[in-house]
């Protein structure tokens, strides 16, 4: 199962607010990475336990501990209090969490984005425009909620044309066949449950906002900054384990299936939720991505809906409360407060074989 991923916790978000410091970047020789179940951060797992991670950081001279949280708020709030030196989050997560707690922090790897992983799910009803007067069943202030309102956006509706009710990721399914719940928005494997019953209709999903739900590792900017070597080995271990796990031979499908019974599923599970998946295996199309001018545009979407769900900090005064680097160098936002950067710097070394 997908546990935890993508859920902001208004409380510990209001922790981290009032708690939380930069940690303290200095040159040093050992790093900690946090990850979390998720189809697209299952790689990371993979590549600690097949000895991937160990041979990447020896080439550079250091040590990488890689560590498993069941609980992705709890990943980034220990990221953001400084235990971890990188982990793996969304971009609208980055922005809301660590960046509006004040960390500096870069995306290194810039590794999917959801193509169909997301869905919104009416019961009964075969059109988006359906879901007008209902009550919504979804994790509230997570990505399910900013793909609704990006759902009923393309309807010309908004959030005052339907209520949200906050349900938590596991009762998901449960409640969907109870007879109050009839329109959901969630995400794999949820997602996949869901539309096998037979009164479930999907008639929104990520496809249909390409590019807008990003998953990534980053990493904490300063700790990138005095030791390059850290980033250059997250990227040579990404593109590394994506080289075993695509690949269609013996050892690919042990990969895949390995990954699958640590996410819950198997090779199958794991392979259909993959095709939900736009996984950026090859570093030249992951520069391309981050390059691109739609990213700004996402951006500016992600940190809109952020302030206007009050979750850029106590008193933001705007969306452009928290600067937002691009790849480019263009900033969004105020360029005098940039606490989240697109880097393309490790991905490039990997396209061009500089590692």
């Amino acid at each position: 199962m997908l546990i935890s991923r993508r859920l902001l916790s208004g409380l510990a978000l209001a922790a981290l607010l009032a708690g939380s410091t930069t940690a303290h970047a200095a040159p040093k020789t050992d790093f900690k990475v946090a990850w979390s179940i998720y189809v697209g951060w299952m790689p990371w797992g993979y590549a600690s336990d097949t000895g991937i991670v160990k041979k990447w950081a020896d080439k550079y001279g250091i040590t990488i501990e890689v560590t498993q949280f069941n609980d992705y708020v709890e990943s980034m709030n220990q990221y953001t209090a400084g235990a971890y030196d990188a982990v793996t989050l969304t971009n609208m997560d980055g922005l809301s969490i660590p960046a509006a707690g004040g960390v500096d922090t870069t995306a290194v790897i810039v590794g999917d984005f959801s193509n169909g992983n997301d869905a919104v799910i009416l019961k009964d009803k075969a059109a988006l425009a359906d879901i007008k007067g209902q009550s919504v069943n979804l994790v509230e202030y997570s990505v399910s909620h900013y793909l609704l309102a990006r759902a009923l956006e393309s309807a010309g509706m908004s959030e005052k044309d339907v209520k949200v009710i906050n349900t938590a990721d596991p009762d998901m399914v449960g409640a969907f066949q109870t007879p109050d719940v009839t329109a959901m928005v969630t995400w794999n494997p949820m997602v996949s449950e869901l539309l096998k019953l037979p009164d479930a209709t999907k008639v929104f999903d990520s496809t249909q906002i390409p590019g807008e739900i990003i998953d990534m590792m980053a990493a904490n900017t300063e700790v990138l900054k005095d030791n390059p070597n850290f980033g250059k080995a997250l990227a040579g271990i990404w593109y590394d384990t994506m080289a075993v796990m695509t690949a269609d031979t013996p050892e690919g499908a042990a990969a895949r299936t390995a990954m699958g019974v640590a996410s819950g599923t198997d090779q199958a599970g794991f392979e259909s939720q993959l095709a939900a998946t736009k996984l950026f295996d090859k570093p030249a199309d992951a520069v391309a991505f981050t390059a691109s001018p739609d990213l700004e545009k996402t951006m500016d979407l992600v940190r809109t809906f952020l302030f206007d769900k009050g979750l850029l900090g106590s008193g933001a005064a705007s969306a452009d409360v928290i600067g937002i680097e691009l790849a480019d160098g263009k900033v969004l936002g105020d360029s005098a407060n940039v606490k989240l950067r697109f880097s393309s710097e490790y991905m490039k070394a990997a396209a061009d074989g500089a590692l």
